[in-house]
């Protein structure tokens, strides 16, 4: 129970007034949960009240509230995470940073300036008004940018655009104590002191909240392709995309999935899967700001996966219908989830992708069970699902993924490739990154967050 309760709200309120505290308990509910998968995400504590700043100040202010009662302060964005980073899991405060949504797009200079609660969607659309875009789009866009840059979010564009910690030009950051970072802001180039925003950008608000991102925009592709390439066979598809990548091509993003999972995506969403050929496919999208030299990179690649054994590609260039793909495509994730018992986030070199891919076939083999495999097969970031099958325990469950993760860890990748530790990895941390990581990681911490305040229970292994 958080002591001196009413205390505390009276404080709370003395800061942002009573229409942004949240204590009724049906509208608390809405801000315990994320998009964990059921069979791994932990149980929320209900003794929280839920606080909604409105201005970077107010954040300062709730946090220097936290340190006076020694409460816990749980930070939520858009609630989109896959990691359990956002379920208050002690007694405390939950931070939503919904009110601070402001966009503003400085066209001259290409660059945002975004408060941390805008969702990717207003940015992208913001931008869009005048004719600038953020190229990254990493994922659900109810997901907010201070989330965004908080975990690092990767998506399907990174093969080409990178992930969001290549956008972030400056960040506005308030400390475990309140005090309050600016760093950088709108210049592509700023060697002044060392690059904090840096250690912020990933650390999944266990150091500091992210108030406000400056975020770099580029102009809109004019041009763009969607190509489907059909194979009869896994090792063709893999060999055709390490080919396109090792020519030179980069396309805007290159996917793998089977026939049983984009059909699976497909009847969710009560359409077909337009490919008849095939069983496994290459997605591959391309964006230009030149329509010859899309031409030609649509040239290129058809001779590349036909000298791999590809079966009739299936191209496009109509908004409409790569739109209708690529929806299939992003829905996978929903099309499963009921049955979900934990999304994996693997990541292996490029290289041997096919060589993780097979390893997790063996496993499927070995528990007689369906593991969907599916992911950024240009950047080796693959996802698998351990689903529920009858008869199977939780225990069962938790050692096919361990031995899934024991694979990428043997190739050399990881297990986390965009998603992040959050609540549900840290039992892994230990064994993936030491112990010299971790004491690291919470000097740094102790430094900061004296009071351990801040998101605790993410990240760091559990004593």
């Amino acid at each position: 129970m958080i002591r001196d309760f009413k205390s505390l709200i009276g404080d709370l309120k003395s800061v942002v007034g009573e229409q942004w505290i949240v204590t009724e308990e049906r509208a608390v509910e809405r801000y315990l949960y994320d998009e964990t998968a059921f069979g791994v995400r932990p149980e929320p504590v209900r003794d929280v009240v839920v606080v909604k700043p409105g201005s970077t100040e107010e954040v300062s202010e709730v946090l220097k509230i936290a340190n006076k009662y020694k409460v816990s302060v749980h930070v939520r964005g858009g609630g989109t995470g896959l990691v359990g980073g956002a379920i208050p899991t002690k007694p405390g405060i939950v931070l939503s940073l919904e009110r601070m949504d402001k966009v503003t797009i400085d066209v001259d200079n290409m660059v945002a300036e975004v408060e941390a609660g805008a969702t990717l969607g207003k940015l992208i659309e913001e931008a869009e008004k005048h004719n600038l875009m953020f190229p990254a789009h990493p994922g659900d866009e109810g997901a907010t940018v201070g989330g965004l840059v908080a975990c690092n979010a990767g998506g399907s564009r990174a093969v080409k655009t990178g992930v969001v910690r290549n956008y972030v030009l400056g960040l506005e950051i308030v400390l475990p104590n309140g005090d309050i970072l600016r760093l950088g802001g709108k210049t592509i180039k700023n060697n002044m002191g060392y690059n904090l925003a840096h250690l912020f950008i990933g650390s999944e608000g266990v150091l500091g909240v992210i108030t406000k991102a400056y975020i770099r925009l580029y102009p809109k592709w004019r041009y763009t392709a969607t190509i489907v390439v059909p194979f009869n066979s896994r090792v063709d598809a893999f060999r055709a995309a390490k080919k396109i990548l090792f020519e030179g091509l980069t396309p805007l993003a290159l996917e793998y999935f089977d026939r049983k999972v984009i059909e699976t995506s497909a009847n969710y969403l009560g359409t077909t899967w337009p490919v008849k050929e095939g069983e496994y496919y290459l997605m591959i999208i391309l964006a230009e700001a030149l329509e010859d030299v899309l031409y030609v990179e649509m040239e290129h690649i058809d001779n590349i996966v036909r000298s791999e054994g590809a079966l009739e590609p299936f191209v496009t260039q109509r908004d409409d219908e790569q739109k209708s793909l690529l929806k299939i495509r992003s829905e996978i994730f929903s099309a499963l989830k009921e049955e979900t018992f934990d999304i994996l986030d693997t990541t292996v070199p490029i290289g041997v992708v096919d060589r993780f891919i097979e390893n997790v076939i063996d496993i499927e083999k070995r528990y007689g069970v369906w593991l969907p495999v599916y992911g950024h097969v240009g950047d080796g970031n693959v996802h698998v699902h351990v689903m529920k099958h009858k008869g199977f325990s939780k225990e069962q469950l938790e050692k096919i993924a361990e031995d899934v993760y024991d694979v990428a860890l043997l190739l050399g990748g990881t297990i986390t490739g965009e998603h992040g530790i959050g609540y549900i990895r840290r039992k892994y941390v230990k064994k993936v990154l030491g112990d010299a990581w971790i004491e690291t990681v919470k000097k740094l911490k102790s430094v900061l967050d004296p009071n351990n305040i801040l998101n605790p229970d993410k990240v760091l292994p559990g004593d």
